[in-house]
């Protein structure tokens, strides 16, 4: 690695530790040319799927359109920072793990409805009924009876 104190061709590593829960390498460096020291750190790059769209369009998987989606959804929802932020690892991991090379949007979006009942309960049915784009007030209320039937609504 190229050293940006002095721009000599080398740097050695001093010290590696693991951070961000194993996900990140943490290097300290020092040049051997001018014995300035720096820290860097290592991430494997992954390639995300692509997102078939239900119009049958590609587009790349974008994390800021998911978090816009669900910041929308569980917008004054009683929800902390951490909450939010390990909700959307989940889905990121998720979808990294099935090792597909696109994964459909209907697929991510069950795993995003998933997620929003396991945080609250009004983020998911605000979000379920664009999902669903419900056209009446009857197919809101038949979702909203199925709801109250299921095992999760008790929680």
């Amino acid at each position: 690695m190229f050293c940006p104190f002095c721009q000599a061709p080398d740097t050695r590593v001093i010290d590696s530790r693991l951070v961000a829960d194993g996900s990140q390498v943490r290097r300290r460096r020092e040049c051997i040319e001018c014995k300035e020291r720096l820290t860097t750190y290592e991430v494997a790059e992954l390639l995300m799927p692509k997102i078939i769209k239900r119009n049958g369009t590609r587009e790349p998987f974008y994390d800021e359109k998911l978090r816009a989606g669900m910041m929308r959804a569980l917008e004054k929802c009683p929800i902390t920072a951490e909450m939010f932020e390990v909700s959307i690892l989940k889905i990121i991991q998720r979808l990294r793990s099935t090792g597909e090379r696109e994964v459909s949007s209907k697929l991510l979006g069950e795993w995003v409805m998933a997620e929003l009942q396991a945080l609250d309960l009004i983020a998911y049915i605000r979000f379920a009924s664009v999902y669903w784009d419900f056209k009446d007030i009857q197919t809101f209320k038949e979702f909203l009876d199925q709801l109250q039937l299921s095992p999760h609504s008790a929680d």
